[in-house]
């Protein structure tokens, strides 16, 4: 019987045409949003100047970024990718000011990276470098990491970066480190963990570090001139073949470690100041001390709770003096019997000590001296009685310069007010510390950096300042004026004019004026007390105001 109508076609007769328009389109639907995720990427790079390319497994920078500007980009993140090297394209963000290429497969690093003169932070950790170029070392670094990767040395120019506070080489086959790494006079954190050192460089312990990690490495010796690394908070060293100090000491804790080093310090020198060791069992031991790589918290070491750790420096290796115990020591050492006119000049400088102290009557328990390098000229000033005492020390190390120091002791001595006590002094200077140290919390916790040790020269171009009452209050200042490479100091008159904004944006925010302080004293840095007072009405105000808010 017959049919009507066409005869149906084989689905294999469909015309090709009609076929291949169908993948193509089922292909390019597929595609679709990886690509429209990647411009939207460059497009918000374009507006907001963050560059956001992580995990999206890219080879090469994408083509396509030449249709956006990205000049002002100043944060790139090209982390988790397939990138074999740094691309050309990135360097030429001269604006960038952080940089993360972690986890890609990166064996070497252009030259021309060092035209990223803004570049602060560079992250290449977990890669595949062998040589860290001489050229990273020209630019204007604070926090460097290149961890995990297969550098065998660092380059010996690496003391020009100045400004470094930061530096992660952990997990390499690093064999020693330049010597030139005592310059980075900057240098807080240093990570070294997993290496294939075998010496520690003295040089690092003239650096301000407040967390050190040596830890899995071939170190069988801590130089004792690491026990003056007064402000070390952190300290990681397990793993290691130590030999001094032994294994026993280490597993106490950083105090002991130090104690340790303290006493092989005096026994190799058999200096004056070995006979005034500080008493560390007068003091208690701090909780956190629980064993190696003990860490005593964020609490950065100040005067104002005398800690174990203090009391450690050469630098201040008297305590608890008096005539008769000097004598007694002094006729107990080899050395100084055998330097007789060195022992009659000392004498004369105990005599000056007992002197001092009997000025100070009024107190109850031995006199402690303890040297903060955060101390200020203007505090150490207001405590004659103390740079007293310190001469005395210094006569007591350097008998040439005995019988000046001598007599300029005894004359300044025949003035001081009988109504002085050292107690309120160092009460008052305690309090005066706590207060800056309270400033540069209070600036460091809101703006989420980390300020030099110079608290005063890193406030008196009023950039971080202004950048405070901004977090607080945004607009409050509407123009900073702040450094360039290309001008990387401000003038007097722009660090006025940043200053006085931010005394008129305090006003305005309701500080009273009896707590502000004057324009001087932050261009100046003679008045921290002052602004610290300033800073911390300013958070009352905003704190009060908030409350009534809410």
């Amino acid at each position: 019987m017959a049919t009507l109508g066409p005869e149906p076609r084989p689905h294999s007769q469909l015309p090709s045409a009609a076929l291949q328009t169908n993948l193509s389109g089922l292909g390019s639907s597929t595609n679709l949003p990886l690509n429209r995720g990647l411009e939207r990427a460059l497009e918000d790079a374009a507006n907001s100047g963050f560059l956001n390319l992580s995990a999206r497994k890219l080879k090469e920078f994408p083509r396509t970024a030449s249709n956006y500007d990205l000049t002002d980009t100043v944060e790139a993140d090209l982390s988790k990718n397939r990138l074999m090297d740094i691309p050309s394209e990135v360097c030429h963000l001269v604006s960038l000011e952080m940089l993360n290429l972690y986890h890609n497969c990166i064996k070497s690093i252009p030259d021309t990276i060092i035209s990223l003169q803004s570049l602060t932070c560079l992250n290449i950790s977990r890669n595949q470098l062998s040589v860290l170029p001489a050229c990273v070392c020209g630019l204007p670094l604070r926090v460097l990491n290149a961890s995990n990767n297969k550098l065998n040395a660092l380059p010996e120019s690496i003391g020009q970066l100045t400004n470094l506070m930061e530096l992660d080489v952990s997990c390499n086959e690093i064999t020693a480190l330049p010597r030139h790494t005592g310059q980075l006079k900057a240098l807080r954190e240093l990570n070294v963990h997993r290496n294939l050192l075998c010496v520690l460089p003295e040089d690092l312990a003239d650096l301000p570090l407040v967390k050190f990690d040596f830890s899995c490495n071939k170190v069988s010796t801590i130089p004792v001139c690491y026990r003056k690394m007064t402000q070390l908070q952190s300290l990681q060293l397990e793993n290691n073949p130590l030999q001094s100090p032994p294994a026993q000491i280490c597993m106490k804790g950083k105090i002991h470690i130090f104690k340790y080093l303290t006493m092989e310090a005096c026994r190799s020198d058999k200096m004056v100041d070995a006979l005034y060791l500080p008493d560390i069992d007068q003091h208690k031991k701090l909780d956190s001390d629980s064993g190696v790589g003990s860490d005593n918290g964020d609490k950065r070491l100040s005067a104002t709770e005398p800690s174990d750790e203090d009391s450690l420096s050469l630098n201040v290796p008297m305590t608890n003096i008096t005539e008769e115990e000097g004598l007694s020591k002094d006729d107990s050492s080899e050395h100084i019997s055998a330097l007789t006119g060195a022992a009659h000049t000392r004498k004369h400088a105990l005599t000056c000590v007992d002197r001092i102290l009997k000025a100070c009557a009024d107190f109850d328990e031995p006199l402690r001296i303890e040297e903060d390098s955060n101390w200020t000229s203007e505090q150490t000033s207001k405590v004659n009685m103390i740079n007293q005492l310190k001469e005395a020390v210094e006569m007591l190390q350097d008998p040439n310069s005995c019988v000046t120091v001598f007599f300029r002791t005894h004359k300044t001595l025949e003035s001081v007010d009988p109504q002085f006590t050292m107690r309120r002094k160092m009460e008052q200077l305690r309090e005066e510390l706590e207060l800056i140290e309270q400033l540069r919390e209070s600036i460091e916790s809101r703006l989420k950096v980390v300020l030099p040790e110079d608290l005063g020269s890193s406030l008196m171009d009023g950039v971080v300042l202004c950048h405070l009452v901004n977090h607080i209050r945004p607009r409050s200042v509407a123009s900073i004026h702040v450094p360039s490479p290309a001008v990387p100091k401000l003038s007097m008159a722009k660090c006025r004019r940043n200053v006085e904004n931010f005394l008129d944006a305090c006003r305005k925010m309701g500080v009273p004026e009896d707590k502000l302080c004057l324009p001087h004293h932050i261009l100046e840095e003679k008045g921290l007390i002052k602004v610290g007072i300033t800073v911390q009405a300013l958070l009352d105000e905003t704190s009060a105001s908030e409350t009534l808010i809410t």
